[in-house]
């Protein structure tokens, strides 16, 4: 059994757990080469990759306006390549620093996109392994899971870390008052995603909702959701949660969702909805907060040698 995650007594705070590993954790950029994979719609997806000819690739799914660069990609990409596995670490469609070309963006339910890095690097691999953080593990859960016995053959095994589950529940959390620096982060950055698509389509997005918008909900519902072919941000939300594909999946899955994730409602602890199928595990550690896991003064963290462990144990 992998130990316990038992943090100091400063990282049993859900919040600064979290807010540490995002800001001040000081982790090596890897040193990656960026390839474009094209899309299907004549449109670019930047993928970033580790290669040391290994016969594994870990394709790894950033969270909500994160990217390659993020401190829990560049963590976890270090320590899967230092221990055998090439890494392909996508960027989403606008967050590789470039906008895409197309009207559409990214959202929580795209599988199409993470189907086409799968399709593009299957022919140099024997297998194949997904990991997903937050909007990411949303992601790689939900492509599973709405494939069933279809999934990719070279696929072995998903890890999920800090999943939303049911995104509404999450969107509406992440609107409390408590979450309020989080929320205004993302809300800086998408405005600023969205004005640039504006300039792109000038006629096709209008930016008068914009002005007064303070909310994650009320973005996805005003953008996310028309953008992408949805009614509004309740059928966005409940088209795209995972936890409505859980049933469905197929491979060997882990899940790690911290308690004191001040990111997830009790909704987003998937109890009753993994209970009938044994491909998944759903681990609660106590402590943790939201992509945190902080393990001060070492290279890795704790959910890091987790991701590392199970892949290891489910590839062979």
């Amino acid at each position: 059994m992998f130990a316990e995650y038992k943090p100091s007594l400063l990282f049993r705070s859900g919040h600064y757990n979290s807010i540490y590993s995002s800001v001040f954790r000081k982790v090596d950029k890897p040193s990656f080469t960026r390839e474009a994979v094209p899309t299907p719609d004549d449109d670019f997806l930047h993928v970033d990759f580790l290669r040391k000819n290994s016969r594994r690739l870990a394709i790894l799914c950033h969270g909500l306006e994160g990217s390659s660069d993020s401190n829990y990609i560049r963590g976890t990409a270090g320590l899967l390549y230092e221990q055998g596995w090439d890494i392909a670490a996508m960027n989403y469609r606008g967050c590789s620093g470039e906008i895409n070309k197309q009207l559409r963006m990214y959202h929580s339910g795209a599988t199409d996109d993470l189907a086409t890095v799968i399709n593009y690097t299957s022919d140099n691999y024997e297998q194949l392994a997904l990991v997903g953080f937050s909007l990411g593990g949303n992601l790689v859960l939900k492509y599973c899971g709405e494939r069933e016995q279809s999934i990719h053959p070279q696929l072995v095994a998903t890890v999920a870390i800090s999943v939303p589950t049911d995104l509404q529940a999450g969107s509406l959390n992440i609107g409390r008052r408590s979450n309020f620096i989080y929320e205004k982060k993302f809300m800086t950055s998408l405005q600023e995603k969205i004005i640039a698509k504006h300039q792109q389509f000038p006629e096709q997005i209008d930016l008068a909702p914009l002005r007064k918008m303070r909310k994650l909900y009320d973005f996805d519902d005003n953008y996310t959701a028309p953008l992408h072919g949805f009614d509004n941000a309740v059928d966005y939300y409940t088209k795209c949660s995972s936890g409505n594909f859980l049933s469905g999946i197929t491979l060997p899955t882990l899940i790690i969702n911290a308690l004191d994730d001040p990111f997830l409602p009790e909704e987003c602890y998937p109890y009753s909805r993994i209970a009938d199928n044994h491909n998944l595990q759903l681990e609660t550690p106590k402590y943790g907060g939201h992509v945190g896991f902080c393990s001060y003064g070492e290279n890795y963290f704790w959910n890091e040698w987790r991701i590392l462990e199970f892949l290891n144990e489910k590839s062979g």
